[in-house]
C-alpha cells in the first residue's frame, strides 16, 4: 500500500482563544496560527455564548483578516486637497499622535465641547465614556441612538433591563415564545441555539415580523404586522387579558408599582405624580387597616384597585385602576386594533388567550431555596413559562419607545418577568428603575466632568440644556427635542455641526463610525456637509478624524486616519461596566488577544485612548506629578479601578491576603494570563437561590451590590406607569414646578407623546406626508451572513450575497404590473432611487424591504471598481431624512427620531413605486468611484487564501477500494 502524503505539519502550528467580532454576539473562537496566518477559526465548544456553534461571519474571519481594504498607516490629508477626495499623505504613527495631540490639548484649555466623539459598533464605551468625561466634553455617545436605544431605554425605564444584551427567553424552560421586529444579525448563534431548544421541546414559537425571514421562517405561527404598529398590537392582547381577568394578580401587588396611588387631578399642577408620605414613598390603600400605607413597606395588603381621596383631599386612584380603564376602552379593542395593524382580531385575542393559559395553566415550579427582600423565605421559584424577545423592528420608529414599554406590559401582566421560563435578566442586570446615573452638564476647561457625557434622567430637571432651554450638547441630546436621549443622537451630529446648530465645534472624531454611507439617515446629504464650507472657505468642521480598520467610504472624508487594528491583531476586554457576555445564569466576560502579529503601521484604538490620556495628562490617567499612571491598555485594565475592587475585569481579582478571588477585588498583575489560561474569558455560575426574581432576591441584590452591578440592595419596583414621562408631560402642559419648554412644538411633542402608560400613535414622518401618495412602508434588515457595512468586502461572505433586491409582495406586484427582477423608481418625500424588484410572498402587502449595508460606494472596501456591490447594490439611505418632513412650520428643523428617546426613525419611512421605464437600469444614484489610498494594494480579480500549499493527492483504485477514504 502507498504512504498517504502528510498534509500539514501540526508542529508549526498554534491554538490560540479570543472573542469574535464579525458581529455583536462575541462568540468565543478558538484559531489555529501558522507562520502569522490564520489556518481556521473554529467556535469555542467551552464557551458560555455559543457553546462551539460558529456561523458564516465568524469563520469568514479569515478573509476580513486578508481584506485588501486594511488601513496600513495613519494619513493626513495633502494640504489644498478637497476633503473627500482621498488625497492623503502617509505619516507616522508617531506624527499622527502629536497632531492629535495637539488640537485636542487646546480644546480642553479653552472650551472642551468643541470636541465632539462619537463611536459606532464598538464594545468598549466604558473606555471612551470615561475617556471623554476626563477630557471634559458632554459631546460623547456611541452607536445606540441611530440603533435601538428605545429598546434599551424601554425596559430600563420599566423593569430594570431590556432585550439582548439586557436579558434572554429562559431556553430551556419556555413553553411559548414570541419574536417581535428581530432580524438575524443580532445575537444569531444564541438564539439559533435556543430556537433549537424550543423546537425539540415542541414549545410554539410566533413570530412577529412584516416580513417572513430567517428566524420567522421556522416560527410556527407568522404574523404580518404592519411595520410601526406593535405598540397596538401589544396593548391590544393586553386588553384581551384584562378583559378575561388573565394576570397575574400576586405578581403586580408583590413586585409592581400598580398599587401606588396616584394624584387624579386632571389640568392641575402634580395630577398623575404619585402620592407620597412624609418619609417621600408612594402610599398604598391597606385594604387591611383601611388606611394610606408606604407602599414599599413588606407587610402590606395594599389594594390593586382603588380610588378616593388621598390623605390632602386630593382624588386619587391606582396605577391599576388608570391602566385598566386606559386599555379596556374600545381603542384597544381587537377589532380596533385590526384596523391599524391589520392582524385579524380573532388572532389577537387567540394569541392573548394562548399565552394567558401556559402562563396560567401550564406554569411550572423550580424547587430551591429563596429570600425576598423583605426576608420572606420561599420554597421554590413559581414560572410563568411565557417568553418575548424583541430588537429594531420594535425599536426603529418613531413610536419605538413606547411600544418596547407596551410588549413589556404584556409580559408583566402575565408576570413572565425574571422567573422559570420567562424572560430573564443577564448580570449586571436588572438595575434600579431607571439607573441612578443623571447626564453631565456642567463643564470647564482641563476638569473632568462631574459624571458621564450620558446618563438616566427622572425629570426635567435633568436635562442638558442651560438657563434659556437651549441645549447644551451638539446631538441635542438631554435637550426637549429628545429628553430621555440615553445614548445619544449620532445621526444627528454632522448635520448639528454644520448649522453650528447650537454651536460650532473645533473637532469630530468618528470611531468605527461610518456617516459617510450606511451609518447616516441620508448618504448624499451627508457627504456634501462634510465637505460644508462657509464664507470664508473654511470647512465648517474645521477637523475630522476617523479611527477604522478598513477603507470605508468616511475614510476618504478624514483630515487625520488613525488605523486601527483588526479584532485578530488587539488585546480587548467585554466587560461587565459595558456590555458582557453574561447570560441568564451566568456572569460573563471576556478578552480578545493578539493571535496575529500586525504587518502594517496601525495602533489599537484602545492604545491611542490611553497614550492621548496619558499625553493630556487627565487625573485618572496621570500621576500626582503629571508621570504617566499606566504603560498601555493592558496595565489599564488590570489597574484601573470604577471603585475600590471593581475593574473593568472581573475574574481573577487578588483579596486582602493575596488570593485570587472573583467579582471583586484588588489589581493582579496576571489577570490578563489568566483569561488567557482559561480560553479568554470568565465565567461566574449565579447559585440557584439568585437565579430568578432577581429584582426582589435578597441573596441576589447583595451579591449585585457586592458585584458592583447595583448601587443598593433595595427592591427594584417595576413600573408599569412611569412618573418620569408624567413629569416630563406636566412640563409640556406648563402644569410643572420646575423647568419647562418655551417653544409652542416642544410643548406639543410632550403633550402629545409622553403617556405615563404607553399607547400607540402614528409614528411622527406619516404624520407628515400624504399617505395615499406614499403607500407603502420601506424598512431594511441585515442578512445573517453580514454585519453592518463591515462584511460586503469579505471574499467569502460575498459569495453569498454581493448585491441586494427590493422585496415586494407578488400579489400587490402583481396588481401594479411589476414583474419579478424589474427594474423600478422608489420614491419618498426625500428622495428617489433605482433598484430591482424580487417576488415574495412573505412580506406583509403593503411593505417592501432589502437587505441593509451590501451597496457600496465604488472603489471603498478594497473592492474592484464595478463591483456588484457598487452596481447593483443599494442603499435605503437615500431615501430617508435626519429631520422631519418639511411642512413650513418649527418642526422642519426637529430630528426625524422618538420623542422620547431620540432614537432615529429609520423604519417610519414610506415610499411609492413605480415601474422604470425600457432600459432603465443598474442601480441609481450612483457615486464617483473612490481614490485608491497611499500604498493601498490593488484589488484583485479573485481574492482567494490558502494557508499553505495544497497538497495533490494521487490514490490508485485499488488503495481506494481496500482502505476507504482513511
Amino acid at each position: 500500500m502507498s504512504a498517504l502524503p502528510e498534509f500539514e505539519n501540526h508542529a508549526n502550528q498554534e491554538i490560540k482563544y479570543s472573542t469574535c467580532y464579525m458581529c455583536a454576539c462575541r462568540c468565543g473562537i478558538k484559531v489555529t496560527v501558522e507562520n502569522n496566518e490564520v489556518r481556521y477559526i473554529q467556535g469555542n465548544r467551552n464557551h458560555p455564548i455559543n457553546k462551539g456553534v460558529l456561523c458564516a461571519k465568524g469563520n469568514a474571519g479569515i478573509m476580513k483578516q486578508n481584506s485588501p481594504a486594511k488601513l496600513r498607516s495613519p494619513l493626513l490629508r495633502k494640504q489644498g486637497a478637497e476633503r473627500g477626495s482621498g488625497e492623503f499623505e502617509e505619516i507616522s504613527m508617531e506624527r499622527a499622535l502629536d497632531i492629535l495631540t495637539e488640537r485636542l490639548k487646546k480644546i480642553r484649555e479653552t472650551d472642551p465641547k468643541k470636541l465632539a466623539y462619537f463611536t459606532g459598533r464598538d464594545q468598549m464605551q466604558a473606555l471612551t465614556g470615561l475617556w471623554a468625561t476626563q477630557f471634559g466634553t458632554i459631546n460623547w455617545a456611541a452607536h445606540g441612538g441611530f440603533c435601538s436605544v428605545n429598546m434599551a431605554a424601554g425596559g430600563l425605564y420599566t423593569m430594570g433591563h431590556a432585550f439582548w444584551e439586557f436579558g434572554d427567553p429562559d431556553w430551556d424552560r419556555t413553553k411559548y415564545f414570541m419574536m417581535w421586529g428581530v432580524a438575524e444579525d443580532h445575537a444569531s448563534n444564541p438564539i439559533k441555539i435556543g430556537l433549537e431548544k424550543l423546537k425539540r421541546r415542541g414549545a410554539k414559537f410566533v413570530g412577529v415580523n412584516p416580513v417572513r425571514t430567517g428566524y420567522q421562517a421556522i416560527a410556527d405561527e407568522w404574523v404580518a404586522i404592519r411595520p410601526g404598529t406593535d405598540a397596538m398590537f401589544a396593548l391590544s392582547m393586553a386588553h384581551v387579558l384584562l378583559k378575561h381577568e388573565q394576570f397575574d394578580w400576586d405578581f403586580l401587588i408583590r413586585y409592581t408599582n400598580t398599587p401606588w396611588l396616584v394624584v387624579n387631578t386632571p389640568g392641575e399642577k402634580g395630577d398623575g405624580l404619585f402620592v407620597r408620605g412624609e418619609n417621600g414613598n408612594p402610599l398604598a390603600w391597606d385594604m387591611t387597616k383601611e388606611a394610606f400605607v408606604d407602599a414599599k413597606t413588606a407587610e402590606i395588603t395594599p389594594a390593586l384597585f382603588w380610588e378616593g381621596k388621598g390623605p390632602d383631599g386630593r382624588p386619587v386612584r391606582t396605577v391599576m385602576s388608570i391602566l385598566a380603564e386606559k386599555y379596556l376602552s374600545d381603542e384597544y379593542s381587537p377589532e380596533n386594533a385590526e384596523k391599524v395593524t391589520g392582524i385579524p382580531a380573532d388572532t389577537i385575542e387567540r394569541l392573548a388567550l394562548e399565552m394567558a393559559h401556559v402562563a396560567f395553566k401550564e406554569s411550572i415550579e423550580v424547587e430551591a431555596e429563596w429570600t425576598d427582600w423583605a426576608g420572606r423565605k420561599h420554597d421554590k421559584f413559581i414560572g410563568r413559562p411565557v417568553s418575548m424577545h424583541a430588537m429594531r423592528g420594535i425599536s426603529a420608529h418613531s413610536n419605538g419607545f413606547q411600544a418596547c414599554r407596551a410588549i413589556h406590559i404584556v409580559q408583566i401582566l402575565l408576570g413572565s418577568i425574571d422567573c422559570p421560563g420567562g424572560h430573564v435578566a443577564k448580570p449586571p442586570y436588572p438595575k434600579h428603575v431607571p439607573p441612578a446615573i443623571k447626564p453631565a452638564k456642567e463643564m470647564a476647561p482641563n476638569t473632568p466632568l462631574k459624571s458621564p457625557p450620558l446618563g438616566f434622567p427622572k425629570g426635567p430637571e435633568d436635562l442638558v440644556i442651560d438657563a434659556d432651554g437651549n441645549p447644551l450638547r451638539i446631538d441635542k441630546a438631554f435637550s426637549w427635542d429628545a429628553p430621555i436621549s440615553n445614548h445619544g443622537l449620532m445621526h444627528m451630529v454632522i448635520t448639528n455641526a454644520v448649522k453650528g446648530d447650537p454651536y460650532p465645534i473645533d473637532t469630530l472624531m468618528f470611531f468605527m463610525a461610518n456617516m459617510a454611507w450606511n451609518s447616516s439617515m441620508n448618504t448624499k446629504d451627508i457627504q456634501g456637509m462634510l465637505r460644508a464650507k462657509d464664507e470664508n472657505g473654511e470647512h465648517k468642521i474645521p477637523f475630522l478624524v476617523v479611527s477604522d480598520a478598513f477603507h470605508s467610504e468616511m475614510v476618504n472624508f478624514a483630515d487625520l486616519v488613525i488605523p486601527d487594528t483588526t479584532y485578530l491583531e488587539r488585546y480587548d476586554t467585554i466587560s461587565m461596566l459595558d456590555r458582557p457576555i453574561s447570560e441568564a445564569d451566568v456572569a460573563a466576560d471576556s478578552i480578545r488577544q493578539p493571535v496575529l502579529e500586525p504587518r502594517r503601521e496601525v495602533m489599537p484604538w484602545q492604545e491611542v485612548q490611553i497614550e492621548l490620556a496619558s499625553r493630556l495628562k487627565f487625573p485618572a490617567f496621570t500621576n500626582e506629578d503629571g508621570s504617566r499612571k499606566f504603560k498601555g491598555y493592558k496595565d489599564f485594565i488590570i489597574n484601573y479601578e470604577k471603585e475600590p475592587g471593581i475593574g473593568f475585569l472581573s475574574g481573577w481579582r487578588l483579596d486582602e491576603n493575596g488570593k485570587e478571588v472573583h467579582l471583586r477585588g484588588k489589581p493582579n498583575p496576571k489577570q490578563w494570563d489568566r483569561y488567557i489560561e482559561n480560553q479568554s474569558f470568565f465565567t461566574y455560575h449565579l447559585p440557584e437561590n439568585t437565579r430568578y426574581y432577581r429584582f426582589a432576591n435578597k441573596d441576589y441584590l447583595e451579591l449585585a451590590k457586592h458585584a458592583g452591578w447595583a448601587g443598593s440592595t433595595d427592591p427594584i419596583v417595576i413600573e408599569l406607569y412611569s412618573e418620569t414621562l408624567q413629569k416630563f408631560r406636566l412640563a409640556g402642559m406648563g402644569l410643572y414646578d420646575g423647568p419647562q419648554p418655551t417653544k409652542p412644538e416642544h410643548k406639543q411633542r410632550l403633550t402629545d407623546y409622553f403617556s405615563p402608560l404607553p399607547e400607540q400613535y402614528t409614528p411622527l414622518e406619516q404624520c407628515r406626508i400624504d399617505e395615499d401618495e406614499y403607500p407603502f412602508h420601506a424598512v431594511n434588515q441585515r442578512p445573517m451572513m453580514m454585519y453592518h457595512s463591515w462584511d460586503s468586502q469579505n471574499a467569502w461572505l460575498r459569495q453569498i450575497v454581493a448585491e441586494n433586491y427590493l422585496f415586494m409582495n407578488r400579489q400587490q406586484a402583481s396588481k401594479m404590473g411589476i414583474e419579478d427582477k424589474s427594474w423600478v423608481w422608489v420614491e419618498s418625500h426625500n428622495g428617489k432611487i433605482r433598484v430591482q424588484v424580487k417576488l415574495m410572498e412573505g412580506v406583509e402587502h403593503n411593505t417592501v424591504w432589502t437587505w441593509n449595508a451590501i451597496g457600496k460606494q465604488s472603489g471603498a472596501w478594497g473592492l474592484k471598481k464595478g463591483a456588484n456591490e457598487s452596481t447593483k447594490g443599494f442603499l435605503m439611505n437615500h431615501l430617508i431624512s435626519e429631520l422631519l418632513p418639511k411642512k413650513g412650520d418649527a418642526v422642519d428643523a426637529i430630528t426625524n427620531s422618538d420623542p422620547v428617546t431620540g432614537q432615529a426613525a429609520w423604519y417610519d419611512l414610506r415610499v411609492k413605486i413605480t415601474p422604470a421605464a425600457p432600459g432603465e437600469t443598474g442601480s441609481w444614484p450612483t457615486f464617483d468611484t473612490i481614490k485608491p489610498l497611499p500604498n493601498m494594494k490593488p484589488a484583485p480579480d479573485v481574492l482567494d487564501y490558502h494557508s499553505h500549499d495544497a497538497v495533490n493527492l494521487q490514490r490508485d483504485i485499488k488503495d481506494v477500494l481496500t482502505r476507504g477514504e482513511k
